[in-house]
């Protein structure tokens, strides 16, 4: 099979007769979710950026006025629902982050699994991206970052299962594209963040079955009888991935229409988004722990979200890649690139465009204070390449790499676990513990 063969089959990812880990996806998530909720109220007071979307949240529940009008509402729509059912304190604000933050983990292992069909790919990548400690922290604050990257990987699970159903002439494909649209809408109403990536999936169709209509094209725009998906049209598709996420987007901002105070109007829904643009632009004013995106890259500036003494002793909540993973991506995702050129691997060079995709957006713009927190979503297409790699080597029979890659990833979360968590200190310098490089202080 040439190059070009391989590039234009349709994106399935190869066959294999591996049995789905559904169980162990399910187990890993419980697990992780239990951890999450440990001490999910501590600290007992605001932490970072909890101090802009309690507020909103609040304003929500009372729909008195807008409050953090750059952000879109979905993110702090979820708080406000966890104010709502659990009370206005550390439980009710973390909650909804915690079931977001695990709900996207299950579906990112079920993404990987239907993508993959690669049971040792999915069960490396879940426990991989479990202890990638990105993942784990922003399940535990009140801030919109989970409620974007949590909605993200439902889109991208019901993507997986769109097109693999359509590849195998299986019922259901266009439910999963409709609901893989609905999922792209609520990851831009959480953050903005995954904009870059929204397009992907729309135009991996097209391009598929450009080259499956080799010869026919005329008919390019409504033929129904060809690949990725039989019996749905481009047309049909680009309302499925296009239409259907700007609908979901603009419902998010229904409660703004019920404000007291300049409630939103139709009119003024796409005046609005420009004018959250704008604000995004005027951030210009420098903070302790704002970062550029290489630095992200190379795991060099973190975020303390807390330290400080409260609720009885030492705490502290560091924003951290995994030291050892972060790093051992990078070359994985070379590997996956050179497999991507040079054996034509659709998956393997499919997470290497999402990697650079949800990344190239911090690199290119202008905005002058950005976050380690933004390294979020790349960070997980990082944890693909690095679980698909040492998959590969795995089913050749070399299994000690992904092995060790997993004991050493575990062990370094248990050990970060307590300034991860806000866990007790021994003492007020107990930081220099885990702050390895002065950049992390």
């Amino acid at each position: 099979m040439t190059l070009l063969s391989r590039i234009t089959t349709p994106f399935t990812g190869p066959r294999r007769a591996h049995g789905d880990p559904l169980v162990w996806c399910a187990a890993i998530t419980l697990a992780f979710l239990a951890v999450v909720l440990n001490r999910l109220g501590t600290p007992s007071k605001i932490v970072f950026d909890e101090v802009h979307y309690l507020p909103a949240a609040r304003r929500l529940i009372a729909l008195t006025s807008r409050l953090n009008p750059e952000h879109p509402l979905l993110g702090k729509e979820f708080i406000a629902l966890g104010m709502l059912l659990f009370g206005d304190g550390p439980w009710g604000w973390r909650l909804p982050n915690a079931l977001l933050g695990t709900l996207g983990f299950f579906a990112a292992t079920r993404a990987m699994w239907w993508a993959s069909l690669s049971r040792p790919a999915t069960l490396l990548f879940a426990l991989l991206l479990a202890t990638n400690f990105i993942w784990f922290v922003l399940s535990r604050i009140a801030m919109l970052d989970m409620a974007m990257a949590s909605m993200m990987a439902l889109a991208f699970w019901q993507a997986a299962l769109a097109f693999r159903k359509g590849s195998e002439g299986r019922n259901g494909s266009r439910l999963h594209l409709a609901l893989c649209g609905v999922f792209l809408g609520l990851s831009l109403g959480g953050k903005w963040n995954g904009a870059p990536i929204l397009a992907l999936p729309g135009l991996l169709f097209a391009w598929d079955r450009w080259w499956a209509l080799a010869g026919r094209r005329r008919g390019f725009l409504i033929a129904r009888d060809a690949g990725p998906i039989p019996g749905v049209s481009l047309l049909e598709a680009a309302a499925w991935l296009g239409v259907v996420p700007l609908l979901a987007y603009f419902a998010t901002f229904a409660p703004a229409f019920f404000y007291k105070v300049q409630p939103l109007t139709l009119r003024g829904l796409i005046p609005w988004q420009a004018y959250m643009l704008q604000l995004q632009d005027s951030v210009v004013k420098p903070h302790l722990y704002q970062s550029r995106w290489w630095q992200w890259v190379f795991n060099l500036r973190p975020i303390w979200f807390f330290y400080a003494p409260w609720d009885g002793a030492q705490r502290g909540v560091l924003m951290i890649g995994n030291p050892f993973t972060m790093l051992a991506g990078l070359p994985a995702l070379l590997l996956c690139l050179w497999a991507g050129l040079r054996r034509g691997d659709r998956l393997r060079g499919a997470v290497v465009v999402l990697y650079v995709a949800s990344l190239i957006f911090w690199a290119i713009n202008g905005k002058p204070v950005q976050f380690y927190y933004h390294y979020a979503l790349a960070s997980v297409f990082l944890m693909a390449a690095l679980a698909l790699v040492l998959a590969g080597w795995w089913e050749k029979g070399r299994r000690w790499p992904g092995a060790l890659t997993v004991v050493l990833s575990g062990m370094l979360f248990v050990g970060f676990y307590p300034i991860l968590s806000a866990g007790a200190l021994p003492g007020k310098n107990s930081y220099r513990d885990y702050t390895w490089l002065d950049s992390w202080r």
